[in-house]
């Protein structure tokens, strides 16, 4: 059996293989509701054999989205609907993650594919919220979250947990990287707080860890949960590996089972340097200070270098994006590859290669 194709086991969850989805924003959704997009376009990456779906990044508050289109599971209505995707991501053998998430001071922004800019509020927008009043370029000056505020988004993304696992999700992820509102906290370039929740990594880590607690105390013990990071911001002055190795070993002693290793995302003017598996060193990084199992991510292409990533050791799983959005059906072209199994529905066994 390959290492991609071999089972994986979080608490009392087995996940089927190796291969997961990445969540991936698909702005799409009406006043946070869920549409038929997001069935077709789940449902088929379910379908292509994929071990564990995670969605996009759903949005714990209606100010937590990065757009207008941005699905929620802020209510028990939008709740409600993800229940006919994850009875079929099921139907397909596949897990059900949901990546639960609050922008922050990247909130209120146009969809990617009309620029992706500053909605205002006469367009649908609102004024975002952050840990400081330190505006994300070319973006709004973020009003700056209380104590009383952050209490309450803490009891928001515990909510969500709550709805998320009712409706069927076996695995909850929290949404700590690419400059969203948990990253900020962490992060220096964009918090400059000076009571508990700003100052050394204690501090600005201090949301993170409260997220995690409450979310935990929602679910009980049994739910896997993860936390995608972003390991650098890649600027000098902003997160480093080392720190986020830090936070990954606090995180563990709080009831996190993996941590989901990308970067950057919180600073405009970031350089990064780019090429295949290039995020695969923060992940071996952040799996060996930690202890802790890691996904790598970005730029993981082919099946041959998904299956080295695990034999080397440099990480438990690997998630992909852009790949499967060209190619959904990639994990039975890997497995057919690497002589491992997958599954193939009945509808299209018949066009398996043998």
């Amino acid at each position: 059996m390959t290492h991609l194709f071999s089972p994986m086991t979080l608490r009392n969850t087995e996940i089927r293989n190796r291969v997961w989805v990445a969540p991936m924003c698909q702005y799409s959704a009406v006043d946070g509701r869920l549409t038929d997009w997001h069935l077709v376009h789940l449902g088929g990456l379910a379908r292509g054999g994929a071990g564990l779906v995670i969605t996009e990044a759903t949005a714990v508050t209606p100010e937590g989205r990065i757009s207008p289109w941005d699905a929620g599971i802020w209510t028990d209505e939008h709740a409600q609907d993800w229940r006919r995707i994850t009875d079929f991501l099921h139907g397909q053998g596949a897990l059900a993650g949901i990546q639960l998430a609050h922008a922050g001071r990247k909130a209120s922004t146009a969809q990617p594919w009309r620029g992706g800019g500053l909605l205002g509020p006469d367009e649908g927008g609102w004024v975002p919220v952050g840990p400081s009043p330190v505006a994300f370029e070319g973006l709004a000056v973020p009003k700056e979250l209380s104590v009383a505020e952050i209490a309450e988004l803490t009891r928001a993304f515990a909510g969500a947990a709550r709805r998320a696992v009712g409706v069927g999700f076996d695995v909850l992820e929290l949404h700590a990287a690419h400059g969203y509102l948990l990253h900020q906290f962490l992060s220096p370039v964009s918090n400059t707080r000076s009571d508990g929740y700003g100052g050394d990594l204690s501090g600005r880590s201090r949301l993170l860890v409260e997220v995690v607690d409450a979310v935990r105390a929602e679910v009980g013990e049994d739910v896997p949960l993860l936390v995608r990071v972003s390991a650098t911001d890649w600027v000098p002055e902003g997160l480093q590996v080392d720190e986020v190795v830090e936070v990954a070993k606090m995180l563990a002693g709080h009831g996190v089972d993996l941590i989901d290793v990308s970067s950057g995302g919180n600073a405009a003017h970031q350089r990064i340097t780019v090429g295949p598996g290039y995020q695969v060193p923060f992940a071996r990084a952040i799996k060996e200070g930690s202890g802790l199992p890691v996904a790598a991510v970005g730029m993981i292409t082919e099946p041959h270098q998904a299956e080295q990533i695990l034999v080397d050791g440099a990480a438990d799983a690997v998630l992909l994006a852009r790949v499967l959005l060209r190619e959904p059906s990639w994990p039975q072209r890997a497995a057919h590859a690497l002589g491992g199994q997958v599954h193939w529905a009945p509808q299209y066994e018949r066009a398996a290669p043998r």
